[in-house]
């Protein structure tokens, strides 16, 4: 039997230790949380996604009764650029959160599978890795693309 070792690179930071645009966009996705309908689970996901042409799209969870009609705020937000900017690749995604006591997170909390599949996708469709800022009030996680939280990923090819 022969074993394989996958490793990942996640980069630990604050606030101050972000890029000014960088801040800005965890700013947006923390702001994002407020837009969220949580309505069963109180937790409230804000993204944002910065796209190689400067522009900035917002997303939020969605929740219905239905749960499989719900959409996570990751998912939102880069369907949402997908739709208003079609043949721009997207830069950096920030994600934030709040529980269910309306508190912001203290640990940073990361894409569901789902929404790291549709990362992949757009990284393969563009041919561009997504950075990825994942907030929490005690620090931040900085991934430099999906392949360092999905090393074994699903993909066309």
């Amino acid at each position: 039997m022969k074993e394989l070792v996958l490793k990942s690179t996640i980069s630990v930071v604050q606030m101050d230790e972000l890029s000014p645009s960088e801040q800005a966009l965890v700013s947006k996705a923390i702001e994002a949380t407020s837009r969220s309908y949580a309505a069963y689970s109180h937790f409230h996901v804000g993204a944002a996604v910065l796209l190689e042409n400067g522009e900035t799209v917002l997303g939020c969870n969605q929740e219905n009764v239905s749960y499989p009609a719900g959409i996570c705020a990751e998912r939102s937000a880069i369907y949402a650029a997908g739709a208003q900017y079609p043949d721009t690749p997207i830069k950096t995604i920030a994600i934030a959160a709040r529980n269910t006591d309306g508190i912001l997170q203290e640990e940073p909390i990361s894409p569901c599978g789902i929404c790291r599949q549709v990362i992949i996708e757009s990284e393969t469709r563009f041919h561009h890795p997504i950075r990825i800022i994942l907030y929490g009030t005690k620090h931040i996680y900085i991934i430099n693309g999906i392949k360092d939280l999905m090393p074994l990923s699903f993909t066309e090819f």
